[in-house]
């Protein structure tokens, strides 16, 4: 019968030690970049809002741990297109941006995979005569503002009026419209109730009628999609099974935005 040697008793507890200090497997690690400042209810600077419930969601279903660099919007666009980081959010379709990375889907983005839709409207100061019925502008007597970076600035261009593309916040853009600097102003839905519930919402109006209506993506780095194709296929329907399950949805409908999904 053969010997089995004995195994020192320090041999076995610095196995058990390395055991137990090793994790099994680590998420992997990716880097998402944002628009550094509050866009409610969809995502805000301390990290909360739906986009990041959204996303906190999904890293369960992948095993993957999201990291986020808050950033000015066309910083954000270049660090993606430059590949410094993996991933940008939310961000609409165009054929310029296209180039900075990979949105859902071949070719034209995949309406199904993105994160939220969300529509832009025209402010203006009250009893300015400037209107929007759905096609054209009307009575524009002075410059359209928007802000930097922003793809309804394309929309605004196509329509051959005169733009102001400028870093002001939502606030600056309102007292703008107040002072007559600006005939008008594009602007998100979300900012759009925030400034009409806000203290300068007696002196403005929204015109009813959307400007435009956009799906917003999570667009990938093309080094990450190169390099895992099937990982990049798997975070977008991750986002959708999550934007269309129910513990999202409770969210989504008790801030309101239950339209918007």
């Amino acid at each position: 019968m053969p010997r089995v040697r004995a195994v020192p008793g320090s041999a076995v507890g610095a196995v058990l030690a390395l055991a137990l200090c090793s994790p099994a497997h680590a998420a992997r690690k990716l880097t998402l970049c944002f628009e550094n400042r509050d866009v409610l209810p969809w995502r805000s600077l301390h990290q909360q809002g739906l986009n990041f419930e959204l996303l906190k969601r999904v890293e369960p279903k992948l095993d993957i741990k999201l990291q986020y660099q808050p950033l000015p919007w066309k910083r954000c666009l270049a660090k993606l297109k430059n590949n410094e980081v993996d991933g940008a959010f939310t961000v609409s379709y165009s054929a310029e941006r296209s180039s900075y990375g990979v949105f859902p889907g071949d070719g034209a983005p995949d309406m199904q995979w993105r994160m939220h839709t969300a529509r832009y409207y025209l402010m203006r100061k009250k009893g300015n005569p400037i209107d929007w019925d759905g096609q054209h502008f009307l009575n524009v007597k002075g410059k359209i503002g928007f802000q930097l970076g922003y793809s309804v600035g394309e929309m605004l261009r196509a329509q051959q009026v005169d733009v102001d593309e400028s870093k002001d916040t939502i606030d600056s853009v309102a007292r703008k419209l107040i002072t007559g600097r600006l005939a008008g102003a594009a602007v998100f839905d979300s900012e759009a109730t925030t400034l009409m519930t806000g203290p300068l919402g007696m002196q403005l109006e929204m015109v009813p009628i959307p400007l435009v209506e956009k799906p917003y993506f999570l667009m990938l780095s093309r080094r990450l999609v190169g390099a895992d194709p099937e990982l990049a296929t798997r975070i977008w329907k991750a986002v959708e099974e999550v934007r269309n399950g129910r513990d999202y949805g409770k969210l989504v409908q008790s801030a309101g935005a239950d339209n918007a999904r």
